[in-house]
């Protein structure tokens, strides 16, 4: 079965930039919000997206009227005759549950059905759908007209069939498709602890100011922002609850939230949104004084850099020995849904192996409890590369 009738259910920045996806894809696009007046702003908002690119030159304005063509805003029964279905709704459970029920009623037995969950098991979304075997998982990036990346995520009884179909439609909206087993946080969310996780901990241990740390990840490894800037970013807060939600998943002493996040958020400082979090904010813009910090010196730099590098890495390892992915999707993962410099396995490949080791090893030898300690012990396949 080919996908030529496409619905997006949620018209919120994921579901429009999705159905703006699909629109210039080439598939008929059927857009749907239980909420009309978001439905409506969705769609004013793809609209005027399509616009924007063709008077950047992105595409021509004859594509721009012909992806707009493709649009058609719906209620929850005009999803019906579409050969897959996206779901954008919030991240609950119980939500995309109901949801998925309701779309296998509208949708008919042969509809193949994804979310877009960048945290929840598809296997436990689809647990009490009657043909588990055409739900998979479409994890697009934020915001999905500029993150060419999407985590094809494989539940306990997804079908190939599915993972090809939706494979294939990614590739046809011009993102790149990678494939991940059901595991928490699937590729970039698990792989990317401790870019934060890590920092917090040297800002705590006095290693260096969230400036020095910062500078150092965005000069000297080539990040596009440092891990306290992106924490503003995206939120305090919102990064606890991810960090808190995935130690309740699995107890992994490496995946612990730190308690300067807790502090933080009890403070009120979030981010960018509260006008301050790791820095001060004045209209939505870092403080110059409060973003200049202070220099520190190459030894210091180096040591930050590949102290977070070799965690990254070591998750990495630990990540494909799981059969989370293979090593290739998890570079092109990290670089095409994060835009980093280069994947965990190119920076082993960059610094050796040898000398990733010898950083964790160190670290676990300072460690002060046997907890700490296994926070950076090496995984077995990185290990037999020593």
């Amino acid at each position: 079965m080919s996908v030529e009738r496409l619905g997006v259910v949620g018209a919120g920045t994921m579901g429009a930039g999705i159905a703006q996806l699909g629109c210039l894809g080439g598939f008929e696009v059927v857009l749907h919000d239980p909420d009309p007046q978001a439905l409506a702003s969705g769609a004013d908002r793809l609209r005027a997206a399509l616009a924007k690119g063709a008077g950047k030159g992105l595409w021509e304005p004859a594509e721009a009227a012909q992806a707009e063509g493709k649009l058609e805003t719906v209620a929850f029964d005009g999803l019906a005759g579409c050969d897959l279905v996206i779901e954008a709704a919030p991240e609950d459970l119980a939500l995309k549950r109901k949801l998925f029920a309701e779309l296998e009623d509208t949708c008919g037995p042969d509809a193949l059905l994804a979310t877009n969950t960048s945290s929840i098991p598809v296997s436990e979304i689809a647990a009490e759908t009657a043909k588990p075997e055409r739900v998979c998982g479409m994890h697009f990036f934020n915001p999905p007209p500029l993150m060419r990346l999407v985590e094809i995520i494989a539940g306990e009884r997804t079908g190939e069939p599915a993972l090809v179909q939706a494979t294939e439609v990614a590739r046809a909206m011009d993102r790149e498709p990678v494939r991940t087993a059901d595991a928490p946080g699937f590729i970039v969310n698990r792989c990317n602890r401790p870019f934060a996780l890590e920092a917090l901990r040297m800002l705590g241990e006095k290693v260096a100011t969230c400036a020095e740390i910062d500078r150092t990840m965005r000069d000297d490894g080539g990040y596009r922002m440092g891990p306290f800037e992106l924490m503003d970013l995206i939120g305090v807060d919102v990064n606890l609850k991810v960090a808190q939600s995935f130690y309740s998943q699995r107890e992994v002493p490496r995946w612990e939230p730190h308690p300067i996040q807790e502090e933080m958020v009890a403070a009120g400082k979030l981010g960018r949104k509260a006008g301050q979090g790791f820095y001060a904010y004045e209209g939505g813009r870092k403080a110059e004084e409060i973003a200049r910090g202070s220099t520190v010196g190459a030894e210091v730099r180096r040591t930050i850099l590949e102290r977070i590098v070799s965690c990254l890495v070591n998750e990495a390892s630990f990540a494909v020995a799981e059969g989370v992915a293979e090593p290739a999707d998890v570079d092109t993962a990290m670089r095409l849904g994060l835009n980093h410099p280069r994947g965990p396995f190119e920076w082993r490949e960059e610094l050796g192996a040898d000398r990733v080791i010898a950083t964790l090893d160190m670290l676990a030898e300072a460690a002060e409890s046997e907890r700490e300690a296994e926070r950076y012990r090496v995984a077995d396949s990185l290990r037999e590369l020593a």
